[in-house]
């Protein structure tokens, strides 16, 4: 039996940018492909004398199985010698944010700005409701500017929970599922510019103030 924690489950969502693992020991990361780009365990990744950089929109397009032990991430820009195991993967996981604030240190004392991989652009979804949403809301859709801190599905309910106070309860969690484009989604999927975003209910019946 191995010493470490071995995955029972690997999802790339590349709309996301994000690989998400779950290991035997129960504990899930979801590590954003740039991460994973920055940190490949690839001789000339760490043999550079200064860090990857430029990676903020990186995207893995194939997860390439490498025996019992091991992937070998691809990404779009070229990169395809980076292999990691389980034990590399599980550390990547559990070192996640000390990682990443070693690397932005890093880069400021370099003097590398890293550009938000979104930038400023405004970002408008069109937003679906079904069955109580609809009656309780009064609309079956509506479109909504996106502030620049709502990134994600887990963030837009928060909104939509702030921007009605009245119906907060509406949006209690574990009542509905979301859908982006027509795919049901994770609360950490990223929403862009033109996306279809909707909210349907798990039961005709609409959750109770408390």
């Amino acid at each position: 039996m191995s010493e470490h924690p071995e995955p029972v489950a690997i999802n790339l969502h590349q709309k996301s940018r994000l690989l998400a693992m779950e290991f035997s020991d129960g504990k899930r990361f979801e590590l954003p492909c740039e991460y994973l780009r920055v940190f490949s365990r690839a001789k000339e990744v760490r043999t550079m004398d200064s860090p990857p950089v430029g990676k903020e929109q990186v995207n893995i397009e194939r997860i390439e199985p490498q025996g019992q032990y091991a992937i070998k991430l691809v990404f779009d820009d070229g990169h395809d010698t980076g292999i990691y195991s389980w034990e590399t993967l599980y550390e990547l996981g559990e070192k996640h944010q000390q990682n990443w604030d070693a690397y932005l240190k890093r880069l400021e004392e370099l003097g590398v700005e890293r550009k938000d991989p979104d930038g400023e652009q405004k970002r408008r979804i069109k937003v679906l409701y079904f069955t109580y949403f609809v009656r309780k809301l009064g609309k079956e859709a509506e479109e909504i500017e996106l502030p620049p801190a709502v990134r994600t599905v887990e963030k837009l309910i928060e909104l939509q929970r702030r921007r009605r106070p009245p119906q907060a309860h509406l949006f209690k969690d574990g009542t509905f599922r979301v859908t982006v484009n027509k795919q049901f989604c994770e609360p950490f999927t990223l929403l862009e510019d033109g996306d279809e975003v909707a909210f349907v209910p798990n039961s005709p019946h609409a959750p109770v103030a408390e």
